[in-house]
């Protein structure tokens, strides 16, 4: 029996949580991400939130996706950077 993924029907509302080590650089570089990648992107729709120790931030964002290779760009775009960790 195969198990297929579910289809996301695109457009779509869509969150990303970008973990990454709390640097000066880390939270801007990902909202100039967003910015590029995604139309419409406001930062509104951006939750910042620290570790407990503070080592780390995770910043969630969402996005009216429009499609997977979107997603893929931002992905590619964040892991790219050296800054983030995981992207969710």
């Amino acid at each position: 029996m195969d198990h297929d993924p579910p289809k996301i029907t695109f457009p779509c509302e869509y969150p990303i949580k970008v973990l990454g080590r709390a640097v000066e650089a880390f939270e801007p570089t990902v909202i100039t991400i967003f910015r590029q990648r995604a139309p419409g992107f406001s930062e509104k729709r951006v939750v910042v939130k620290p570790s407990r120790n503070g080592t780390f931030r995770s910043i969630t964002v969402t996005i009216e996706a429009q499609s997977e290779s979107q997603l893929r760009l931002i992905h590619e775009d964040l892991m790219g950077t050296g800054l983030v960790s995981m992207v969710i």
